[in-house]
């Protein structure tokens, strides 16, 4: 049983899906549970779609709730019933700890991969993990030192994403596929994998952009009290759309547009490689535009009262993936009421109108896909021989005690 609730998730589950079954070609495996399109395309039999779970912040949540009842029921019911091996538990913390704790009930082996970010906030959940999940397979080295101080059996496995993460076409090939000028810079614009954080995150992007593409008094006219910068009338705005996105949204939310701007889907690594800067939305995508070498500013909008609410329990005073994994905040971050259409402009015009920045920035960033690529670039087939050990321990061992 296999259960991710958003796109890289379903990227990542996929992937290990496909590393068990190249790795054991004498097994048979049977694989269900929730994922996406790409996990499907592996062979997973998904009885919940993560496009209808994939929510961000307390109201959605509670906007989606039925929905999720309804998956946790489908989930528990299906485990009753199949009896897996093994429970493969892929991030979605919310969901997947409740998840654990009524599964663990039943003896069934849980193995928990891709961390919750619970060192960087609501660190109390190590609790949940450390009595549910029989084993967590972590992907940033810092990770398995956290759990195994808490009593949590951990192994690093690497990044999935450092061996996967690469252009596989020409900026010519790719500007032609998609009706760009390949002379032109390409600023990208990823507003996120799940359809709350487009709507919180791509309108304050498109206004960005529009202030970009704005001649200089235009754009102080537009953003009063700001600096105009250089003008950028020349850029080209593309936006990578994750598979859990429906296009109609981009569509609903570009129309009123008058700049031009070209949504690409299955695209997302060349259209990253060829851009000169990213805007990203804090999350996986974060880590794809360092390994790529593409500077960015990342942004992260919800709603207030979310924001409000889980603001307190956040331990860290920096957000963004690859700042966290750097040390030190290497790329800008805008978040909540700073991430608006202006200050996104502001700091795109400043790094782009300074070549040397960018060259700090690019360097900085190789320093980041060092890191990443400590764990070598074979995490899923590393993940794979874990949960297959933790499949047949189980198997061999007596029934641990039940969660109460």
């Amino acid at each position: 049983m296999i259960v991710a609730g958003e796109a890289s998730g379903d990227k990542h589950g996929a992937s290990l899906v496909r590393a068990l079954q190249t790795s054991y070609p004498n097994h048979k495996f049977d694989f269900f549970g929730s994922g996406g399109g790409e996990m499907r395309a592996a062979g997973v039999e998904t009885l919940v779609d993560a496009r209808d779970v994939g929510v961000i912040g307390v109201l959605e949540a509670l906007g989606a709730l039925g929905r999720l009842i309804r998956a946790y029921r489908a989930l528990v019911a299906a485990a009753l019933t199949r009896k897996p091996a093994a429970v493969i538990l892929i991030d979605w913390p919310d969901f997947n700890l409740r998840l654990a704790r009524r599964l663990s009930r039943e003896y069934l082996p849980i193995v928990y991969y891709i961390s919750p970010q619970i060192w960087a906030w609501r660190s109390h959940r190590v609790k949940a993990v450390k009595k549910y999940v029989q084993r967590m397979l972590v992907i940033l080295p810092f990770e398995e030192e956290f759990y195994r101080k808490a009593g949590i059996e951990s192994e690093f496995v690497g990044h999935p994403l450092a061996g996967m993460v690469a252009a596989d076409a020409l900026r010519e090939e790719f500007a032609r596929r998609h009706g760009l000028d390949p002379a032109r810079p390409i600023i990208a614009l990823l507003p996120g994998s799940r359809p709350g954080e487009v709507r919180h995150h791509l309108p304050v992007m498109l206004d960005a952009a529009r202030l970009l593409a704005a001649s200089p008094a235009n754009r102080e006219r537009s953003s009063p009290g700001r600096s105009s910068g250089p003008k950028f009338g020349d850029v080209q705005f593309v936006i990578p759309v994750a598979p859990t996105i429906p296009l109609e949204l981009i569509d609903g939310l570009t129309q009123s547009m008058e700049l031009p701007f070209k949504a690409i889907e299955k695209d997302t690594y060349n259209a990253l490689a060829h851009s000169k800067m990213a805007v990203v939305a804090s999350g996986t995508a974060t880590v794809e535009a360092a390994l790529l070498g593409v500077p960015m500013v990342i942004i992260y909008r919800g709603s207030e009262l979310s924001y409000r609410l889980l603001r307190p329990l956040i331990k860290l005073d920096t957000f963004g993936m690859v700042n966290l994994i750097a040390g030190k905040r290497i790329v800008p971050e805008l978040i909540q009421h700073d991430a608006t259409g202006g200050k996104i402009a502001d700091a795109v015009a400043t790094m782009l109108a300074d070549e040397k920045l960018l060259a700090v920035t690019r360097a900085e960033l190789r320093q980041v896909r060092e890191r990443l690529m400590e764990g070598g670039s074979d995490a899923s087939e590393r993940a794979a021989r874990a949960v297959m050990k933790v499949a047949v321990e189980s198997k061999q061992s007596p029934k641990r005690p039940g969660a109460d």
